[in-house]
């Protein structure tokens, strides 16, 4: 990166800065929480909402990331207003414990509903998809600046109404951005997914893969040269699946639902540039079994036929 896109990308961050503090403006709280400083119902929040009942005060600090100080004096407001209490630890009596009262509980219930609703009445102002796009963005930000690590959760589906035109757009947009391939292969995508839409076959099966509720890949089983031969086609990762063995799972899925739908082999059709793919099917047990040169997708490529024997 050079000083140029440096420059230009942190032009993009501090512009997005001062758009997110507008609508946090717009989100502030209303005369009714005005009692209450952000720090003081942050605290509140963190008591009442979310963590164990009573709390380790270096907990809430380290949690709030307070200084001591501030914290004591943020505390002792709170204790002053009959919100919380503070204790010491019977088992040791230098840790200092803090939790709630009832009024605290209330003062939080408000709060909480304050803010539910004027959340919700920012988000009504979007339609359902871009509610979507805009939470997938929210967790993307998170996970990238806020240093949260955690195995997402992966789910395999079948394809839902829309799902098979997102595979075939985003074949379309990863492989032409990262392989050059050019719009005949996307009219091949296009043509699988039809043929495949269009057959009532119980020995054919298609699978969305999701990452947290997002969708990030597909793959799909299909009949092949002859009765006993399978086809695998389709696969596909987002970049985000990258890394959570995704591909691996899909593979595998669709090699068993050949298997146990009674195909004595499976067959494959990929090309050399797609590394990360060939080592997956190598993995699962699939040998190389013909090469042949062509350029139809834009770039110079060796097609390759793999087999796995059952």
């Amino acid at each position: 990166m050079n000083d140029t896109q440096l420059a230009d990308r942190v032009a993009a961050v501090r512009a997005f800065n001062r758009l997110y503090t507008g609508v946090i403006g717009v989100l502030d709280e209303g005369p009714a929480d005005a009692e209450y400083s952000l720090p003081e119902a942050r605290v509140l929040f963190e008591l009442a909402g979310f963590r164990q009942d009573p709390l380790p005060v270096t907990e809430l600090r380290k949690r709030l990331d307070l200084d001591a100080g501030y914290a004591s004096r943020l505390l002792t407001r709170l204790e002053a207003r009959g919100l919380i209490t503070r204790e010491r630890s019977d088992e040791d009596a230098r840790r200092q414990l803090v939790r709630p009262t009832a009024a605290g509980r209330d003062a939080f219930a408000v709060l909480n509903a304050r803010s539910t609703d004027q959340i919700g009445g920012l988000l009504r102002r979007f339609a359902d998809e871009d509610q979507h796009r805009l939470l997938t963005a929210m967790r993307t930000i998170g996970d990238l600046v806020g240093d949260r690590r955690h195995d997402p959760t992966l789910v395999l589906r079948p394809p839902r109404p829309g799902d098979l035109g997102w595979v075939v757009e985003r074949h379309g947009a990863l492989y032409g951005r990262e392989y050059g391939f050019g719009s005949q292969f996307e009219g091949l995508v296009a043509r699988i997914i039809a043929d495949f839409a269009e057959r009532d076959d119980d020995r054919q099966a298609f699978w969305i893969a999701e990452l947290d509720g997002e969708r990030v890949g597909s793959i799909a089983c299909t009949r092949g040269p002859d009765e006993n031969t399978a086809k695998l086609r389709l696969l596909l990762l987002e970049p985000a699946a990258r890394g959570h063995g995704v591909g691996k799972r899909l593979v595998t899925e669709c090699v068993e639902f050949a298997r146990a739908h009674g195909y004595r082999a499976m067959e494959l059709s990929t090309v050399s540039i797609l590394t990360a793919a060939r080592s997956i099917y190598r993995a699962a047990g699939f040998e190389l079994v013909r090469e042949e040169d062509f350029a139809d997708w834009g770039p110079k490529l060796t097609d390759e036929t793999w087999r796995l024997k059952f």
